[in-house]
């Protein structure tokens, strides 16, 4: 038996690692030639210290208050050089992936299927050499061929798969798009990742999903997960879109509500033209219910000023959610963040 441990660096980098059962973490990274911070492997500096944001785990009793107090423990601050997970864990270590003398994965796939919808967006399916391991939320920079240049999707599709589906905009002259328009089924390409440190953290509490535009495409691979598991805490989406023909994908959504009983969406369309039952922005559709008095969870992925303008919602409405991950994208960048209580 062993587990699996996501290393999420500064820089936004994942690896993963197998440890053994009673392995300690910074052992388990040695083997596996990634090189955690460390200074003592004592308990005594407190050089690898980490925050572990998802899992079970015991700290081990070898350490000194100097190196690990007991604010930080109950904050799931631990030493890797003690810890010893008893169950698959998500790491955030404070500094960058190359520190640590490590990189991001490279894998190749081919083209399976391309779906489009309207001029709206592309859901392209892909074949990959390996099946990738990601955190449910993350993204790729997938490489443009003949460009020398990549452009950043993030996964719809669950991890662990050798099939990978991305929900790409289509961007008039875009160089994606331009690309895509004239792909054929089984045309390769390169892929690099897992990136990003918006991905789904451990349930504790309901769950606030809010996506922008093709700001859907994390959440449906988060959906996947978390009806894979059957999820028993509520989780709540709004959907967002500019026009009518923007609003993609609802037949998922709704498939999803019959695998994900406490799952429910609503969308919503912004352009005042709109035949769509509900106009308006994201802000304008959350009820008391969905916030529960700000002890909810709230991702959001979506254009930068969707992210500020809910970030404006909740201090205008005096909420703050228990945490707060986003993701701004733009159709040549990604960039997450994350306000968690009292910051």
């Amino acid at each position: 038996m062993k587990y699996s441990i996501a290393l999420n660096f500064e820089d936004g980098v994942t690896r993963f690692i197998d440890c053994k059962v009673g392995e300690k973490v910074l052992d388990a990274a040695f083997r596996q030639r990634i090189n955690l911070p460390m200074d003592c492997s004592d308990g005594v500096c407190g050089t690898c210290k980490c925050r572990c944001e998802t899992g079970v785990y015991d700290l081990g009793d070898d350490y000194i208050e100097d190196a690990l107090s007991e604010d930080e423990a109950q904050e799931r601050q631990v030493l890797t050089c003690q810890m010893v997970p008893q169950s698959d864990c998500v790491l955030a270590v404070p500094v960058p992936s190359s520190t640590c003398k490590t990189g991001t994965g490279r894998f190749s796939a081919s083209i399976t299927r391309i779906t489009r919808h309207a001029d709206a967006a592309l859901e392209v399916s892909f074949e990959l050499d390996q099946a990738p391991v990601f955190l449910p939320g993350q993204y790729v920079n997938i490489d443009v061929p003949g460009s020398g240049q990549t452009r950043s999707y993030s996964f719809s599709s669950r991890p662990g798969e050798k099939h990978a589906s991305f929900l790409i905009k289509q961007v008039p002259n875009g160089l994606m798009s331009s690309w895509l328009e004239r792909a054929r089924e089984s045309e390769e390409v390169s892929m690099t990742g897992p990136l990003g440190s918006f991905y789904l953290r451990e349930v504790t509490r309901p769950l606030l999903f809010l996506a922008g535009g093709t700001g859907l495409a994390p959440f449906l691979s988060m959906l996947e997960v978390l009806a894979e598991r059957d999820e028993i805490q509520k989780v709540s989406l709004i959907y967002g879109v500019t026009r009518d023909q923007d609003l993609v994908m609802v037949e998922a959504l709704k498939a999803l509500t019959e695998r994900l009983p406490n799952f429910s969406f609503v969308t919503c369309v912004a352009d005042p033209q709109t035949f769509h039952p509900q106009q308006g922005y994201v802000t304008q559709h959350m009820t008391a219910d969905m916030l529960n008095g700000g002890n909810v969870d709230a991702y959001l992925c979506g254009p930068p000023p969707m992210v500020d303008a809910v970030r404006q919602y909740f201090k205008d409405q005096g909420v703050v959610p228990a945490n707060f991950h986003y993701e701004k994208f733009t159709p040549n960048a990604i960039v997450s963040g994350d306000a968690d209580r009292g910051q």
